[in-house]
């Protein structure tokens, strides 16, 4: 006598627990590699994730560093790019916060900003291109 599955509106309902003859199948342990256009893609979002300070290229260059050279080596040089201004310019954005001459550092975080995203945005239309980008101004802290 075979078993009965309950069946509901929509046909037979999977039940909680698996069969012995099943095979249960997770995601693969490395994540698949990036096709070229992905690579590209990553690559150039990391430099205008540079409007958002150092955060978009840190995480992008975490998650994706293994998966495509092309990324790990743009997502790199963005984040060793926005970090010294990021930092510049939240204590630049603290200092503003004084009463008299808080404006003068209103300024300089607002220039600081707009430098990055002039620079970020400069850079992810070359990277997008294909062409790897080099930031003229840049430490290159992280190796």
């Amino acid at each position: 006598m075979s078993q009965q599955q309950p069946s509901g509106p929509r046909g037979p309902r999977p039940s909680a627990a698996p069969r012995r003859d099943q095979q249960l199948q997770g995601s693969p342990a490395q994540a698949e590699p990036l096709t070229p256009a992905e690579d590209r893609q990553w690559a150039t979002l990391a430099h205008f994730g540079g409007i958002l300070g150092f955060v978009p290229s840190l995480a992008i260059y975490l998650v994706f560093r293994h998966r495509g050279p092309f990324t790990a080596q743009e997502a790199k040089e963005a984040l060793n790019f926005t970090l010294p201004p990021t930092v510049l310019a939240i204590v630049a954005n603290l200092l503003a916060l004084i009463p008299v001459v808080g404006g003068i550092f209103g300024i300089i975080a607002m220039l600081i900003w707009l430098f990055m995203t002039i620079s970020g945005v400069a850079a992810g239309i070359h990277c997008n291109k294909g062409r790897p980008y080099r930031y003229p101004l840049n430490l290159r802290l992280i190796q």
